[in-house]
């Protein structure tokens, strides 16, 4: 099986996805999209180099896409390819980051791309509110975070749940996360493994599902 983890910076990503690996088995896969040779020119003029940067992002992430479907392991992944176009280089062309052109380039790129790839069996949306998301990223401290424009979450979260609820295809579990501390608390843990057992081994409820 091949299980994705989707939401927001600050959602808990990353987390989730090593406390599932843990506790089902799975194999855990992160994203190796850290190093871009195009970062630095990009942050000195973003326009002109937003196209370079999301296409090299997009050729790492369909090299990690085909090693998820060649893998015989169930996998858990932090943040799936999709997530990386329909969420990201949507806003970055919303902002005005991405021209006309060349966003109906990379798009037209990656509908050729998404013709090879699988859907996630399962995509867990970790729904987090704004001021959530902004406790959270104060939280860890993480010192490249903390420029961040409180309407660049916004505008996520936007585009999150236009991803979400109208163009995504495959099955989704919504887990509203605002009053969760899965990391620290065995109950809210065991809530969202005890709806992921009922969408992936059966007896489960709608309400909790796209």
């Amino acid at each position: 099986m091949y299980i994705a983890i989707a939401g927001n910076i600050g959602a808990g990503k990353t987390t989730l996805t090593k406390m599932l690996a843990k506790y089902y088995g799975w194999e855990p896969r992160f994203e190796s999209v850290g190093f871009n040779p195009y970062l630095e020119d990009y942050y000195g003029d973003i326009p002109r180099w937003s196209f370079c940067l999301e296409t090299y992002f997009l050729k790492e992430r369909f090299r990690d896409m085909l090693a998820v479907m060649q893998s015989s392991h169930t996998i858990v992944q932090d943040r799936s390819i999709f997530e990386g176009v329909y969420v990201f280089v949507n806003n970055n062309y919303r902002r005005g980051d991405l021209s006309e052109r060349d966003y109906t380039t990379y798009m037209e790129l990656f509908r050729h791309m998404k013709s090879l790839m699988r859907l996630p069996d399962l995509m867990i949306y970790l729904r987090k509110s704004v001021p959530a998301l902004i406790a959270q990223i104060q939280k860890r401290g993480r010192e490249y975070e903390k420029g961040m424009q409180i309407d660049y979450l916004k505008d996520l979260n936007e585009r999150y749940e236009d991803f979400i609820f109208r163009q995504y295809d495959g099955r989704v579990l919504v887990i509203d996360s605002d009053n969760m501390d899965f990391e620290n608390n065995p109950e809210d843990f065991r809530q969202i493994v005890d709806k992921i057992d009922a969408q992936l081994f059966g007896l489960f409820s709608e309400e909790h599902f796209k």
